[in-house]
């Protein structure tokens, strides 16, 4: 297919699959929806609970979440906004790390503290299977026996009913590889955005096999992180030209790019949850495409 092609077939594309769901490609991501360094309660719960209720209304059906989003802050106000969750809403997570008291991140990352994981998360979100849980890794983790173990800790999660379907997080190529021996992986979720491409050659692989693939900090991380995306030269240009945000630029760039990205721009407004919704509709000129170019 020619780079056009794909890129018409990328915008057509409003929904994929992750695994036994389809879901809207534009999802959202509660991160942010606890306090400051995601340690805490959030100062406005009444708002978040509102940006939860508001997400789902305007179609949104792909939640993002952690049980170390707090720790246990963010579940809690899922189950407090959304329970009993509609139909065909998927609520994904992720093991591998928890929080200590102080806020610490600290590795989860045995066999069975991926299995305590996986339980934590349904007992607070009041649920008996999750539609997945990411395999979240630490960086530079190799490809090893180790991994192979955590991995069958997942299958063995997903044949008990727990979950759905498997995901990977913070993953190389070689790992997709590895997984993919053994089972089926129904989302990949990785750092991407405009200002860090290093996980392109994990979205091509997801994009040749069918993986949904999940870019996390799409508009940064908050900081110089996300100057670095929303303060963008080629991103604030198509911005300005197009009488819109960076935000909405940045989202519109990444549905574009290939067909199975689903992106979870995360927020603790209303305001900016509308923003990124309406994001769908941006469609980039010839320019922004240029200088924002990406061969998937």
């Amino acid at each position: 297919m020619s780079r056009k092609g794909f890129d018409m077939l990328a915008r057509q594309m409003s929904e994929f699959s992750l695994g036994r769901f389809v879901v809207n490609r534009l999802g959202y991501g509660a991160m942010r929806l606890a306090g400051p360094g995601v340690f805490g309660p959030p100062s406005d719960p009444g708002e978040a609970i509102a940006v939860l209720r508001s997400a789902v209304d305007t179609g949104v059906n792909h939640i993002d979440t952690a049980q170390y989003y707090g720790p246990d802050v963010v579940n809690d106000l899922i189950r407090e906004a959304l329970y009993p969750y509609g139909p065909g809403l998927a609520i994904v997570s992720k093991v591998g790390v928890r929080r200590d008291r102080s806020g610490r991140i600290i590795l989860y990352n045995q066999p069975d503290d991926l299995r305590q994981g996986i339980v934590d998360n349904l007992t607070s979100l009041r649920v008996q299977q999750l539609a997945a849980v990411n395999l979240r890794l630490v960086d530079d983790a190799p490809v090893d026996a180790f991994f192979d173990e955590q991995v069958a800790a997942m299958v063995r999660a997903r044949d008990d009913g727990l979950i759905a379907g498997i995901g990977l997080s913070n993953i190389t190529v070689d790992h997709l590889r590895r997984a993919l021996q053994v089972t089926d992986i129904v989302c990949v979720q990785n750092l991407f955005n405009p200002a860090d491409l290093s996980s392109l050659p994990v979205l091509r692989a997801c994009t040749a096999g069918g993986i949904a693939f999940v870019p996390f900090f799409s508009l940064g991380a908050g900081g110089r992180q996300s100057n670095a995306v929303l303060g963008d030269p080629r991103v604030t240009r198509a911005a300005e030209r197009l009488d819109v945000t960076p935000a909405q630029i940045a989202l519109a760039w990444a549905l574009e790019l290939a067909p199975n990205l689903l992106v979870i721009p995360g927020t603790a407004s209303r305001v900016h949850l509308a923003e990124n919704v309406a994001a769908q509709q941006v469609e980039l000129d010839d320019q922004a495409r240029r200088e924002l170019s990406v061969a998937p």
